[in-house]
């Protein structure tokens, strides 16, 4: 497939612990009905929420659709926030279960990955941008934690 500067990727997470119904999936299916736009070529996907199969799916999504933008909305239940923009995600540090049973060794997602991945986009300025009354936005460094 070419390159296509129009195409935006948005996933969700799959059930895990007590979160049968992931509201991170609710949320990419509802944007998708509402689309991004006639000129946005919008692709949606679950992604399970399993250790294991995270750097098949995410190459996947990059070889298949070579998107402009890849957008991976999660679930925080711990946080009152409803909107938390991650500068980065790490690749240390985990002790939870995924929904297999499987916990990282050492707590390391991919023993052969880079330390931690940073997002091209400025999250710190997008955060100060978005901030409005009603709204709860925090800006993290911390992802998934």
């Amino acid at each position: 497939m070419d390159s296509n500067f129009n195409t935006v990727v948005v996933t969700g997470f799959g059930p895990f612990r007590q979160h049968l119904v992931n509201s991170s999936w609710e949320a990419v299916k509802e944007m998708s009905k509402l689309g991004l736009g006639e000129n946005i070529d919008l692709h949606i996907m679950q992604l399970p929420v399993v250790y294991q199969k995270a750097k098949d799916l995410i190459c996947k999504i990059w070889g298949t659709f070579q998107p402009l933008l890849t957008v991976h909305i999660g679930l925080a239940s711990s946080s009152k926030a409803i909107i938390i923009l991650e500068q980065c995600g790490k690749n240390k540090g985990y002790k939870e279960m995924d929904v297999c049973g499987f916990c990282p060794e050492d707590g390391c997602c991919l023993l052969d990955g880079p330390e931690k991945i940073e997002s091209t986009i400025n999250m710190k300025t997008l955060w100060k941008n978005i901030s409005m009354e009603g709204i709860d936005v925090i800006y993290s460094r911390d992802a998934g934690r």
